[in-house]
């Protein structure tokens, strides 16, 4: 354990507004809890090829252009 890092993200979080300081401490739990779940990336080479190139070419180019974006009036 890097007691400096501890240090240092201490003193970070000590200078932010409560509401984010809870932010990170549920962003540090979440990370405790994630070297447990998820899939083994051997176990997904089943569905390798069973998307079309012209499919992902479609996904790239929405992901590329769509994401990031937020519409106010979209709720």
């Amino acid at each position: 354990m890097n007691s400096g890092i501890i240090t240092e993200a201490t003193e970070q979080m000590a200078t932010l507004p409560h509401d984010l300081q809870e932010q990170v401490l549920n962003f540090i739990k979440d990370l405790k809890l994630s070297p447990g779940s998820g899939v083994a990336g051997k176990n997904l080479l089943k569905y390798v090829g069973l998307i079309t190139l012209d499919d992902l070419q479609v996904m790239n180019e929405v992901i590329g252009t769509d994401c990031g974006r937020i519409d106010i009036n979209e709720w």
